[in-house]
């Protein structure tokens, strides 16, 4: 027989369609040949058997397919790889903000005649390092990243100086006050040895809650520099606004910002959730590149011996990019160090964060008394006024999927409002992390007109308890740093605080006769509590009622839920949101409306806010 014209079927995906298949194949081409389809006959095993192969083949082509697609995909590994590929940084973790104010005592010198010309004595004034650990009460670590200095004070930069403690009329003592911004994380250091050049060197650091890289730098003293991209060889750096490196020197800023190109550079990225990935250079130092930057002299009008841009789109940021990439660390050790930390439990109360770490600190001068030295060194302390926020368990990997697709829509640009909502929760973990946010654009009339967007940013943190606080001062600049390198030049963008609406849920049930009413009872709380769970609810989110009584009414062993009803917990009890809100006027057919300033209800307390009770049929 030819078989040039049979008919084969390409659509078979399963066990049950290919077995299918190769029966009616072998009844149509092989009549007389093999004609025994019992189940137990030997040419039924042949073909069941390659059924299960083909079954298991396109299980794992369809399973390929669809890790390539942000949507479906559900391996860790390749969510993350598609994050990065469109341009999606995740976190880890997340590490709270906080203000921390410190303190020291100098001693009152007389500065020329009289009582009235006391001031300190700054030759007993201390510098407080970079990087330097203040612990908490409860044994977390938080890092404060700009050095102190009580010597300077600057618009930016402030000294609040008090008499502290006086004798009859004169001052013996002054108390100096800095604040500095720090992040709840602690150094870590790990060390790799290189030998020969290989380009694209890549090693890993294993451990949870890697926040970010400190610094790297090698046996001979030389610093490596983060990047985005191998291929981006300039970076910002920042040096100390002094006469000596800008002779124009006329404000206060304390810092110039430069453009500085650099060889030894890495990249980053994250695996999964444990693991962090460096890359560096391909070693070619001395190659260059005018493809990408341009150059007046290479600019011409599409001769044979010139290069033609006259069509080229060229963005800002490709003036950082060139076609090299970097250098590969060879005959060499690398440092790394590391910071780690951050969580819901990061986020202390306040006055808690008090332990400084006296290693980071000495004396601006030397040769002083031994006993005022040591007395004045004894005075340096450190505390936090208000709380720490911000902390939280970093991306899940839904959220590391729908923050991708919403980056992807954005391409970095924001230009709608979902774009400057997806940017805040962006924002690098460092920096803090922003919980709920909702953003709101001005209400005009028909006679307004406005020229500049003002857009209402509304946002809310989360306490060490996880639970929703407003977010500190530190958070909302640092939020508001970062979204301006983002926002399009009309838009002006102001930061609030949203509103937190406490509840509690009263219901009444009839329980089936033969069903023990306690366990019905705890169902039924557990259920509520699952429906409240905060990663559920948004910002602006009403409740319906209705979902309630059909959530209840599921419950096995639940005959009738004859009311469920909700209560207002905030401004009424300690512990609890300040604001107190209407639930009766802001309920409309069966339809629990937030505020019109932008709020959300929280069970704040699902263990003693939930009340339920069996009431007889």
């Amino acid at each position: 027989m030819s078989t040039t014209n049979r008919d084969i079927k390409y659509l078979n995906r399963d066990f049950s369609d290919f077995r299918q298949r190769l029966i009616e194949f072998s009844k149509t081409y092989f009549p007389s040949t093999y004609n025994d389809f019992s189940p137990t006959s030997p040419g039924m095993m042949f073909m069941e058997q390659a059924s299960y192969v083909g079954d298991v083949l396109s299980f794992y082509l369809d399973n390929q397919f669809q890790e390539t697609f942000t949507q479906y995909a559900q391996q860790t590994n390749n969510i993350f790889e598609l994050a990065y590929m469109f341009g999606y940084k995740p976190k880890t973790t997340g590490a709270s903000q906080v203000t921390i104010d410190f303190y020291q005592q100098l001693p009152a010198i007389n500065q020329g005649g009289g009582t009235g010309n006391m001031i300190p004595d700054y030759s007993y004034a201390v510098t407080i390092n970079e990087n330097t650990v203040i612990t908490s009460q409860d044994g977390l670590s938080f890092l404060i990243q700009d050095k102190i200095e009580f010597t300077t004070s600057s618009s930016l930069d402030p000294t609040e100086v008090l008499v502290y403690q006086i004798s009859g009329n004169t001052p013996q003592y002054f108390l100096l006050k800095k604040s500095r911004n720090a992040i709840s994380s602690k150094i870590n250091t790990t060390t790799f040895n290189f030998t020969d050049p290989q380009p694209y060197s890549t090693i890993n650091i294993n451990e949870s809650n890697i926040i970010k890289i400190l610094d790297i730098t090698d046996s001979d003293g030389n610093k490596w520099y983060e990047v985005d991209h191998l291929a981006q060889e300039m970076v910002f750096d920042s040096i100390k606004n002094t006469n000596i490196n800008d002779p124009n020197k006329i404000d206060n800023t304390p810092s110039l910002l430069k453009l500085k190109k650099v060889a030894r550079r890495f990249a980053t990225r994250f695996t999964s959730l444990s693991n962090l990935q460096i890359q560096f250079g391909a070693g070619s130092p001395s190659d260059t590149t005018e493809e990408i930057t341009p150059n007046p002299n290479n600019v011409g009008i599409g001769l044979p011996f010139k290069k033609d841009k006259l069509t080229a789109a060229f963005s800002p940021v490709n003036f950082l990019y060139t076609g090299t990439y970097g250098i590969s660390p060879a005959n060499t050790t690398l440092t790394i160090r590391y910071l780690t930390g951050g969580g819901v439990n990061s986020n202390s109360p306040a006055n808690t964060i008090t332990n400084l770490d006296p290693n980071n600190i000495q004396f601006i001068n030397n040769n002083l008394d031994p006993t005022t030295s040591n007395y004045i060194f004894s005075t340096i302390t450190a505390v936090n006024p208000a709380a720490a926020s911000g902390g939280n368990s970093g991306d899940t990997l839904e959220e590391i999927r729908q923050n991708t697709l919403a980056l992807v829509a954005s391409q970095k640009r924001s230009v709608t409002a979902d774009d400057y909502l997806i940017r805040a929760i962006s924002m690098p973990s460092e920096y803090g992390s922003v919980s709920k946010a909702y953003i709101e654009q001005p209400k005009l009339t028909d006679n307004q007109v406005s020229t500049i967007e003002t857009l209402s940013l509304y946002v809310l943190s989360l306490n060490s308890e996880g639970k929703l606080d407003y977010a500190n001062t530190t958070l909302k600049n640092n939020l508001r740093t970062y979204l301006s390198q983002y926002r399009m030049i009309g838009d002006n963008i102001e930061i609030r605080d949203a509103y937190i609406i406490n509840i509690g849920v009263n219901f009444e049930i009839i329980v089936l006769p033969e069903y023990n009413n306690n366990e019905v009872l705890l169902s039924c709380i557990s259920s509520i509590q699952s429906y409240f769970l905060l990663d559920k609810w948004q910002l602006n989110q009403p409740i319906l009622l209705k979902d309630l009584y059909i959530l209840l009414d599921k419950i096995k062993g639940v005959q009738t839920v004859k009311n469920v009803s909700i209560e207002n917990k905030s401004g009424t009890v300690t512990g609890y949101s300040k604001y107190a809100y209407d639930i009766e006027g802001a309920t409309q057919n069966q339809v629990i409306y937030p505020s019109l300033d932008p709020s959300i209800f929280e069970l704040r307390y699902p263990n003693q806010d939930i009340k339920g009770r069996v009431v007889p049929l």
